[in-house]
């Protein structure tokens, strides 16, 4: 599949996915806190209304708002926006007092079920897929480093031109999309491709803000990571390259030191290869 034919992917056409796959998400359902709905949902309002008072929003702008907040909700987009503007915020609160692996953002473009292998892959991809060989690997441990057994480490990444599977067209469905399950000695590895930097759709609604805002919609190349063992707390995370672009000024503000890879030559000859442990909290 070449290029050309991903390019072709839609901000609408992602948004759907995106929205199809939040709406699909296991969300644990408990009773209705009132108070607390009333205390985030006040400080929110009285946020933007100072806002408004502050920059002395006209009508014209007023309007201009409710139009753009129509247009992201008939475009999907809203699991983009926030995942690209307000989830660092969210995942920094959540994992404010974790001790081992560092988390990061999930993004909108996770989808459950990637073929699972044991203890190694080579990450399902399409022949002759373009990028540099990238040998990934590490163990999952306890917070004392000792491995952990039947742990569940979950990847996925854009491909050498930025472009995910099953969110841009023609891509075969779990490419670059793959688990492993660790034995005893908790050790992965995966064999697959250094992911490319990739500007976020900007045809829709989230790209007139940014166009219209004068940002830059760029987010480094990056690995995502999800992570898991039996009484032990799930951490997503992704993982970036040093040096490259953007890592210095992501769009969706998510890169955090400890989450920079620095690869060295394959002792194979090919490509680039790089280890990175992830120890677990309890639950």
């Amino acid at each position: 599949m070449s290029a050309s034919t991903e390019q072709n992917a839609t901000a609408a056409g992602s948004g759907r996915n995106a929205s199809a796959a939040f709406a699909a998400k296991e969300r644990a359902a408990g009773p209705v806190d009132h108070a607390r709905v009333s205390a985030i949902a006040t400080d929110a309002m009285t946020a933007l209304h100072e806002v408004v008072r502050k920059h002395q929003v006209t009508y014209a702008e007023y309007d201009a708002l409710k139009a753009w907040l129509i247009s992201v909700g008939e475009t999907g987009e809203w699991p983009l926006f926030l995942d690209v503007f307000v989830e660092h915020v969210v995942e920094e609160v959540a994992n404010a007092d974790r001790k081992g692996a560092v988390g990061t953002i999930e993004g909108p473009y996770y989808i459950p079920g990637a073929p699972e292998f044991a203890s190694e892959a080579t990450v399902p991809m399409r022949e002759g897929e373009a990028g540099i060989p990238l040998l990934f690997q590490g163990t999952v441990t306890d917070l004392d480093g000792a491995p952990l057994d039947g742990a569940l480490v979950e990847l996925w990444h854009a491909d050498d031109a930025g472009y995910y599977s099953q969110f841009a067209p023609g891509i075969p469905e779990w490419n670059l999309r793959a688990a492993i399950r660790t034995g005893a000695d908790g050790h992965y590895a995966f064999r697959t491709i250094q992911p490319a930097p990739y500007q976020i759709p900007t045809d829709g609604s989230t790209g007139a803000l940014i166009s219209a805002a004068g940002w830059h919609p760029w987010r480094p190349a990056h690995l995502h990571l999800k992570v898991s063992a039996p009484g032990k707390q799930l951490v997503t995370s992704q993982l970036y390259f040093d040096g490259g672009e953007y890592v210095e000024d992501d769009v969706a503000q998510a890169v955090k030191p400890e989450l920079i890879l620095r690869p060295t030559p394959a002792a194979s000859g090919e490509g680039n290869e790089v280890t990175y442990d992830f120890p677990l909290d309890p639950a």
